[in-house]
């Protein structure tokens, strides 16, 4: 799968998890210089506390349009270091 903010390809990984609906890619996987962690945070019941991170590329910023959950809890923990894309940045399968 991949990430794109319009035709800049953001990351691309064979390994991804998918929960309810969401693509989490490693971090790893995940263009240098791209992410830029904010002060943002939100709580889902079953996956514990998500942090967010504003998405730059080519001058361009797409505000919160990653997140991540640091510490996962338990049920969700497959998705520890990894982060998924939305306000923006569409994930396509290649």
């Amino acid at each position: 799968m991949s990430a794109w903010v319009g035709e800049h390809k953001i990351a691309e990984s064979n390994d991804i998890v998918t929960v309810e609906g969401n693509a989490y890619f490693p971090l790893s996987a995940v263009r240098e210089g791209v992410l830029t962690s904010t002060a943002s945070k939100s709580l889902c019941w079953w996956k514990g506390m998500a942090s967010y991170f504003d998405v730059t590329v080519d001058g361009a910023t797409l505000k919160n349009a990653a997140f991540e959950y640091r510490r996962p809890s338990p049920l969700a923990r497959r998705i520890k270091g990894r982060v998924a894309f939305w306000n923006g940045v569409t994930v396509s399968a290649d």
